[in-house]
């Protein structure tokens, strides 16, 4: 028992006298006299009377009063700490020696003083410090995730980890692809598959004027041109490779193994092209001041997303391709190339009209940069910017604007994009519409443009708050006129906000509040509050607030889909990436290692998700209430989101007072706020300034976290020791 070699023995140890000439711990004689003041290891153990025995007459030397043995200072054990001081009763360490101080004494049989308290007490007054180090140490051991990487890294396989990682990904899909997906065998209108496969077909045989007015009844095309072009290549290669799979008229409905496989595989491919480069790149910017093994492990959590795979894989869709370039655009920002960054976010509104959720953040941030800059190089930068977005967008309407189509074309992409004639919602979404109409009849009480409009101020204000943070972000380290000189040297493109840390709390808190308040709302958009959660919780700490918040959302998520998944048949694979992905990450859901809101906020949503599956097994719904499960779904679903709405908001605020507070703007501490950082941090022999390192460990999600928990720690060890 390590706590028990610790402890000085209860009786004196006898020694022999003798020379040691070497000695691998070190050891050796010291021979001083009897008086000296101050001893370098005072009241230890080890110490006896001096013996003329015990002296080689060989060394010629006088005879000492007293024969010391210093020693290297063994390692401290946690009882030798002084946390071991408060919890044993003993003295304080004398301010010479680690050991504890003991009265003088020129005796060779020195008893150390007994310790009263039993070891039950060491136990029963365990500190919050220690139960901290052994829950990080008990997620470690939990995760299979770091447990898999420690145990590549240690075996100089690191260069293989991601590799590995993205074919076994690939193969978890895979195995998705074989089970049901949305529609299967259910004429006459089917499902998403369906509407996916129709698209391509459509795209390949019909001129691009028609794309938007085809046949609205039977899966109208309704979103953005890219997902017309996407279909529209996907349909020539399975064209290629089998043309009856895309027969206008003739192949509604189609559900042959071959084409299942071809459809499978395009979603396999997207992710390959767009969603896993974007992952790469993500690990390697946002993390890059954080070691390798930290990098792969934040891999292997975004990789695994178990919602994500669901709805792609299993239920059938391409929302990682909108997800892939908005993660791309944060890529390029987080490395001060917003012009890049600019284009990808493009191309994800033009891939998917969801990605608006993000537009607030992102065109907010983008501003606060611009007013960081200052006059001359922020006006540069918006004038570049809005060239930049509207010739993207321009491109990418280009087809349905003159010469090549009448001037009234442009309006029937518009009006299938945004289908206000749908109404609120249509189906159990956990969002504040649906969960409040169970008790209030909106659409008896209101219009729909009425709701339209309620909708609309609702998700204003629920975004305001990141608008402000950020706004105010760049009014605080904007760049005073006389100091504008000195930034002239590097490219505007290329200079880092200072704020970017805002980013991913802006994110969250900007689609958290479209999916909540905004109108027609579906229950796979909880994919885009997803994505920055996710994003935080890849670089924080085992059971710190962002990781428990990122966990619970996720697998809230999931559940919050069960009447989706359950209606596609999609049961196993419900239950087998949950578990998955929950291994991975090392998460337990009824063990908290601490009691706080939200490890009890976890427990309780937890334990009612079970108790509902298992009525929901066990017990069928009455005739009069048919839909009482998808309801009881929404109303566990919808207070989890709501609370991680308000906790964003808290979140960015912190983070925002955390880069310097509500002071003054144009700070003189401000004004290298926006050097410039490559994609890339040098390891050579270039010197770094401190507030440069500071920069770059900063656009590291997960600095801060990491950050304030050391702070933490340190506080209530000192606290501790001053007990």
């Amino acid at each position: 028992m390590d706590e028990l070699s610790a402890l000085p023995p209860e009786e004196p140890r006898r020694r022999t006298s003798r020379l040691r000439t070497s000695s691998s711990t070190g050891l050796r004689f010291v021979y001083a006299p009897s008086a000296s003041p101050v001893s370098a290891r005072a009241g230890s153990p080890f110490r006896t009377s001096a013996s003329t025995s015990a002296i080689p007459p060989a060394l010629n030397r006088p005879t000492p009063d007293k024969l010391e043995i210093h020693a290297p200072t063994p390692r401290r054990h946690l009882l030798d700490t002084s946390a071991s001081q408060h919890w044993l009763r003993t003295p304080p360490l004398s301010p010479v020696s680690s050991r504890g101080a003991s009265p003088a004494s020129t005796t060779a049989s020195h008893r150390p003083r007994k310790h009263t308290p039993s070891f039950s007490t060491l136990f029963e007054h365990e500190t919050e410090h220690a139960r901290l180090r052994r829950s990080k140490a008990h997620a470690d051991d939990t995760s299979m995730g770091k447990r898999w990487v420690r145990w590549m890294h240690k075996r100089s396989l690191r260069a293989w980890v991601v590799p590995v990682a993205v074919c076994a990904v690939v193969l978890v899909k895979m195995a998705l692809g074989l089970g049901s997906y949305s529609g299967k065998g259910t004429p006459p209108m089917y499902g998403d598959y369906e509407a996916q496969r129709h698209w391509m077909e459509l795209t390949l045989h019909l001129p691009f004027r028609q794309w938007y007015t085809y046949d609205l009844q039977y899966w109208g095309l309704d979103y953005p041109p890219l997902t017309a072009y996407v279909s529209w290549i996907c349909g020539i290669v399975g064209s290629w490779i089998e043309p009856s799979w895309f027969a206008l008229g003739t192949s509604r409905g189609i559900e042959t193994q071959g084409s299942k496989v071809f459809m499978r595989m395009s979603v396999i491919a997207m992710d390959l092209l767009v969603y896993i480069p974007a992952l790469v790149m993500f690990a390697g910017t946002w993390q890059r001041t954080r070691s390798k093994r930290t990098q792969h492990i934040a891999l292997l959590t975004l990789l695994f997303q178990p919602a994500l795979l669901l709805i792609d894989s299993g239920h059938f869709q391409y929302n990682s391709v909108m997800l892939g370039f908005t993660l791309l655009a944060l890529n390029f920002f987080a490395t001060g190339q917003d012009l890049l960054g600019a284009v990808c976010f493009v191309l994800s509104l033009a891939f998917k009209q969801m990605a608006l959720y993000y537009a607030p953040a992102i065109g907010t941030y983008l501003l606060a940069k611009c007013i960081f800059l200052g006059r001359a190089k922020g006006t540069t930068l918006f004038i570049h910017l809005a060239s930049v977005t509207a010739a993207t967008f321009l491109l990418l309407f280009l087809p349905f604007l003159p010469p090549f189509a009448p001037v009234t074309t442009i309006l029937d992409p518009i009006t299938r994009i945004f289908p206000f004639a749908r109404g609120l919602f249509e189906d159990k979404v956990a969002n504040f519409w649906c969960a409040s109409n169970v008790v209030f009849k909106w659409k008896n009480w209101a219009s729909s443009a009425s709701l339209i409009r309620l909708s609309t101020a609702l998700t204003v204000l629920g975004f305001l708050p990141s608008v402000f943070v950020l706004l105010q972000a760049g009014f605080k380290f904007r760049t005073q006129p006389s100091n504008e000189a000195q930034r002239s040297g590097g490219a505007t493109e290329t200079i880092q906000a200072p704020f970017l840390p805002l980013l991913p709390y802006a994110l969250l808190n900007s689609s958290m509040s479209f999916f909540l308040f905004s109108f027609q709302v579906h229950e796979k958009t909880i994919l885009l509050p997803l994505l920055p959660i996710t994003l935080l919780l890849s670089g924080a700490h085992a059971y710190s607030a962002v990781y428990s918040w990122g966990v619970l959302v996720n697998n809230v998520a999931v559940f919050s889909m069960w009447p989706l998944l359950k209606r596609d048949g999609l049961g196993i694979q419900y239950i087998a990436t949950l578990l998955l992905w929950n291994r991975l990450v090392g998460h337990n859901p009824f063990q908290a290692p601490k009691r706080s809101f939200i490890h009890i906020l976890s427990a309780a949503v937890y334990a009612a998700a079970i108790i509902l599956h298992l009525l929901e097994m066990v017990i069928t719904p009455p005739a009069r209430y048919p839909d009482i499960y998808p309801v009881l779904n929404v109303l566990l679903s919808t207070p989890v989101f709501g609370l991680t709405w308000l906790w964003s908001i808290k979140k960015e605020m912190e983070v925002g007072w955390a880069l310097g507070g509500p002071g003054p703007a144009n700070s003189s501490s401000n004004i290298d706020a926006g050097k410039r950082l490559s994609a890339s941090v040098s390891v050579g022999n270039d010197r770094v300034s401190p507030a440069e390192s500071f920069r770059q460990r900063a656009a590291s999600l997960g600095f801060a976290q990491a950050k304030r928990r050391t702070r933490a720690e340190s506080s209530r060890a000192s606290s501790v020791a001053g007990d």
